[in-house]
């Protein structure tokens, strides 16, 4: 007899006898949602990648050598005026609006000795709602973009007033940093698609633009509270915040449009063709934006950053000798650089403070582009007078700060 034959017999007799055989114990399975993950195929999937992605040639900038210049090496070499902390715009063309706003929050403090931290993105929202409308009326002829400029920040508050960051910050869903190229490219594209088709309907054009914005930033709020009070964004900034839009002009220096006279500056962000910058020469420029900001004034800067002489690892912005000798920037420097496109205004920043040492005037410049993050000194930057003489076309200030620069224009 085999040994099985012999265990069944035995079993089979165990349970005549009465003896029970044990009962194994089910098993039960369980699942559990866990990430996915497969290593190897990942290093596999990453090398075919790079071996079929052409090799790219490494991106070089011809920059200056900072290694002879003395530059500051603290902020609190600089006489500062109170601001807030600086915030990044993120992918955004919206530097107008951070700068703008950050000085206007300067100016409540300096008025009225109110610390606030107020939203971007609210005048943001208004502002592409505003684009929109004039390229209806315009039937198309009208600049859509992300740029603006500084003034069309209080035009936005007089006509929707402001509100607190916290009320609206523009970042839903959980987003950390404004993201805007899909928001943008997505209201262009239906802008485009309107003028295409020549469905000229303000209303349903308006509406549709909300929607998009609705969907990418959130909708803004008609009222809210803050400290414990109720406000519509009108009220806020007449009871609150207590900043008149219409006490702020623009100031400019282009040789083309003829000084001393209110002039339209002739760049595509002033989308709405404002006529009201007062031209005036660059050493009048430079003595009243150095009066101001010796006096407590801030201002918003705006011009032209992308020259070999600002580097954003240094925190600085000069003007090389090898561009233009210090003594040679004048108005005809000036216009022969914005005639030929090598300087344009492609950013909007909030100058804070001022140093004078050994001769030279430094300027603070709080600033949201990503580039101020870099260096040591996160959202700042320091600009020579000289950078400052030759690539930036204007500012935008309260006017007293420049009662005689508004008391020749015609």
């Amino acid at each position: 007899m085999t040994l099985l034959s012999k265990l069944s017999v035995l079993v089979l007799s165990l349970s005549i006898s009465g003896v029970a055989v044990a009962k194994q114990p089910v098993r039960e399975d369980k699942g559990e949602m866990i990430k996915y993950e497969n290593p190897y195929w990942e290093q596999v999937r990453k090398s075919v990648t790079e071996f079929d992605t052409p090799k790219k040639e490494e991106k070089k900038q011809f920059k200056m050598d900072f290694s002879t210049w003395k530059l500051p090496q603290s902020l609190d070499e600089f006489t500062k005026h109170w601001h807030t902390k600086p915030v990044n715009q993120g992918s955004t063309g919206t530097c107008w609006s951070f700068s703008t706003t950050s000085m206007l929050e300067s100016e409540a403090k300096r008025l009225h000795n109110v610390e606030i931290e107020l939203s971007q993105m609210f005048t943001v929202y208004w502002q592409y709602v505003e684009k929109a409308r004039r390229f209806v009326r315009e039937k198309g002829n009208s600049a859509f973009g992300e740029g603006a400029q500084a003034n069309s920040v209080t035009e936005m508050w007089k006509q929707y007033g402001c509100v607190p960051r916290e009320a609206y910050t523009g970042l839903i869903n959980g987003r950390e940093h404004h993201g805007h190229p899909r928001l943008f490219a997505e209201m262009e594209s239906y802008l485009q698609s309107v003028k295409r088709d020549n469905n000229w309907n303000e209303e349903v054009v308006l509406s549709t633009i909300k929607s998009i914005l609705n969907s990418h930033i959130g909708e803004p709020p008609t009222s809210f509270e803050y400290k414990g009070k109720k406000y519509t964004p009108k009220e806020f900034l007449q009871n609150y915040v207590k900043v008149n839009p219409n006490d702020y002009v623009p100031i400019l220096s282009l040789m083309q449009e003829g000084f001393w006279k209110k002039v339209e500056y002739p760049v595509t962000d002033n989308w709405w063709h404002s006529k009201e910058y007062n031209n005036v020469p660059v050493e009048d420029f430079m003595k009243a934006l150095k009066a101001a900001v010796k006096a407590g004034y801030t201002m918003v800067l705006s011009g032209d950053v992308s020259e070999s002489g600002l580097n954003s690892m240094y925190d600085a912005a000069v003007v090389p000798s090898y561009d233009i000798p210090a003594e040679y920037i004048n108005d005809q420097a000036r216009q022969f650089r914005f005639s030929n496109g090598t300087t344009g205004d492609d950013h909007g920043i909030h100058l804070v403070g001022i140093r004078e040492k050994d001769g030279e005037d430094w300027y603070l410049i709080k600033d949201s582009g990503s580039g101020s993050f870099n260096g040591k000194f996160k959202g700042y930057y320091m600009f020579h007078s000289d950078y400052v003489k030759l690539k930036m076309l204007g500012f935008f200030i309260h006017k007293d700060a420049v009662k005689d620069i508004l008391s020749k224009i015609k």
